[in-house]
């Protein structure tokens, strides 16, 4: 059976351990330097308390590693992993090939998304490399994928929610250029999510004040058995920058789905221990999201952008039906909260405003914004289900059967976890028959099952006695506690971490030549590329600054977005006319749009026309 894997984010130790109690088989987790959300940074110490937390569950630690290093920056990096590999952390994701020439601990590698994993051929190099995940590009299809995993065996990890790049990952480089912040050294000022003039040749405004590289929010819940028949074995969230509030709501959601799969499959199982309860209904919609798009998982489509803003929607509530002093009257059968939060877009962007008290369908606001009847409403703050996450919101154990039977010189506990580790325990005691059978027996069942405060709760409690006997609750509870603790010592000590040696492979990369776009940063990921048979390696874009390259390199196609494209015939009907070419306005700032029809893809460049030339 495969083990499929719910990868969940965690920007600190809270939200790691939130992940954790919310089902997540394993947690993601930068530490203070390396990693690409270089302001989600953490100690060496928080991550070792995750780490014991996480392998209580049978569920691992892996650490973001995954930006390009200076070759200043190389001996503190490999010091890093050593502390991180003591720390217990399952793996390493890395970015940087200059990490594999490293003197490495034996510690599993995966690949980032930020290398840029969208063939065949670049999967079966890292797999032969050593790696033992590949996180996928997200822009692939069903067939890319089923293709991928097709020819190659190492497990394969794909985004499944959260905020998209607008770029292939590790393809950006407009933060660098722009304002020196390197995306591929975890500081992207997110140059995505701004508003954009959209212009032709003629200087036509086509569109205008909009944000034209923004994306809605992935979401691929309702394709998890597709991704699973296609090869996907790890389901990962985005979101190291998101608080726990998001982490446990999502996390919840894809652990429920997933576990209506995974019940009774004879094809997958689930990659941790324990079975999570809930007491809340997880609601995507109830998280921070742009809107909902499943991006490119079915072929290109219209839906994939949140051209309108940045910022998160929440989830759709009805319409501005009648508009009073300070007051309006709503459409639509949400129950509403006092306290929430509603938003909603017009022409000039997005705003938002709190409600102050709800009476039905009459909401009174303490500041009226400028709503007019139709509008839209949203809510993106639940202050009710915002108070359930704060609260005692879910609860994780591990299933275990205990057997509590009599042997010569007393009794003896035998308990066993749904991983089949057997713990047996020897209970000294004079044996004194019992006065009241019943209540007897009752006191040994209601002892030994008060597991509440540990991991674990009795999934089968047997009592075997030729006799009933007293025994005080003083020494059952003594007896369960020191058992338990035995047992969990036991399961720590046979926890598996994956001791992968990394050794060097000279097997040919599949390309003889490395472009700015390999972000080779170092001389040993020069090295590396060099022992692998590539015979021209051009430096990293943040090492050289290069002009009049892409600075972007997407699928999402403005050209499409406007019914020009001509390749996809159902939408060949040009909506609004323009005289090419195209460009991106932002302030001062003209960026032209490239087309590669062939790749399916726009390049976008920093121009060297500014706004009068336009209109020459």
């Amino acid at each position: 059976m495969r083990s499929i894997e719910l990868l969940s984010p965690a920007k600190n130790l809270d939200c790691g351990l939130a992940a954790i109690n919310h089902g997540a088989d394993a947690v993601y987790i930068g530490a203070d330097k390396f990693g690409a959300r270089a302001v989600a940074g953490n100690s060496i110490e928080d991550i070792a308390s995750l780490v014991k937390y996480a392998h209580s569950y049978n569920a691992k630690t892996y650490a973001a590693f995954n930006t390009i290093l200076n070759d200043e920056e190389l001996e503190d990096a490999r010091k890093l992993i050593w502390r991180l590999y003591e720390a217990g952390a399952d793996a390493l994701i890395i970015q940087d090939m200059g990490v594999l020439q490293m003197d490495l601990p034996p510690i599993a590698i995966h690949a980032s998304t930020q290398t840029d994993n969208r063939t065949v051929e670049k999967v079966q190099f890292l797999e032969e490399a050593g790696f033992s995940q590949v996180v996928l590009a997200r822009e692939l299809n069903l067939e890319q994928i089923k293709n991928i995993a097709s020819q190659t065996s190492v497990p394969l990890e794909f985004f499944v929610h959260g905020s998209l790049c607008v770029s292939y990952s590790g393809q950006c480089y407009i933060s660098e250029a722009m304002v020196g912040r390197s995306a591929n050294r975890g500081s992207c000022a997110q140059y995505c999510r701004l508003p954009y003039d959209l212009v032709d040749a003629n200087g036509n405004v086509l569109m205008n004040d909009k944000h034209l590289l923004s994306l809605k929010d992935l979401n691929l819940s309702s394709h998890l058995e597709e991704l699973l028949d296609a090869g996907v074995s790890s389901f990962k969230i985005e979101g190291r920058l998101k608080e726990a509030d998001y982490v446990k709501n999502i996390t919840a959601y894809y652990r429920q789905k997933l576990d209506r799969i995974l019940e009774g499959s004879s094809l997958y199982k689930q990659a941790s221990s324990g079975k999570t309860s809930f007491f809340f209904t997880p609601n995507p919609q109830k998280s921070f999201q742009r809107g909902e798009t499943n991006y490119f998982l079915e072929g290109r489509n219209e839906q994939i952008t949140s051209f309108d803003t940045p910022k998160s929607i929440g989830e759709y509530i009805g319409e501005v039906d009648k508009i009073g002093n300070n007051s309006l009257d709503i459409t639509g059968n949400t129950t509403l909260h006092n306290g929430d939060g509603l938003c909603y877009v017009h022409d000039k962007g997005f705003e938002g405003f709190r409600v102050n008290r709800v009476e039905g369908k009459h909401l009174v606001l303490t500041q009226m914004p400028k709503l007019k009847k139709g509008t839209k409403l949203y809510r993106n703050y639940d202050i009710d289900f915002e108070k359930q996450l704060q609260g005692n919101s879910s609860e994780r154990k591990i299933a275990i059967e205990i057997q509590f039977k009599e042997i010569e010189n007393g009794f003896q506990l035998v308990l066993k976890d749904e991983d089949n580790n057997v713990l047996e325990y020897f209970c000294e005691a004079e044996k004194e028959l019992a006065k009241n059978e019943e209540k007897a027996l009752d006191t040994i069942r209601v002892q030994l099952g008060k597991l509440g405060n540990t991991v674990f709760a009795a999934s089968v409690i047997n009592i075997d006695l030729s006799k009933a006997y007293f025994i005080p609750s003083s020494h059952l509870a003594n007896w369960r506690r020191e058992a338990v603790e035995k047992l969990e010592q036991l399961r720590s000590s046979i926890y598996k971490v994956c001791l992968e040696k990394i050794y060097p492979t000279t097997h040919p990369y599949p390309e003889d030549t490395i472009s700015y776009l390999g972000n080779v940063h170092n001389h040993l990921a020069d090295a590396f590329y060099q022992q692998h048979g590539v015979t021209t390696i051009q430096s990293s874009f943040e090492n050289e600054n290069l002009d009049e390259v892409p600075l972007m390199y997407t699928r999402h196609c403005l050209k499409y977005s406007l019914g020009a494209c001509n390749r996809f015939s159902e939408n060949t009907e040009q909506k609004v006319a323009f005289s090419e070419a195209l460009f991106l306005k932002q302030n001062d700032t003209l960026f032209s749009l490239e087309f590669d029809c062939e790749n399916c893809q726009m390049l976008i460049k920093k121009s060297n026309f500014n706004e009068d030339d336009l209109s020459k």
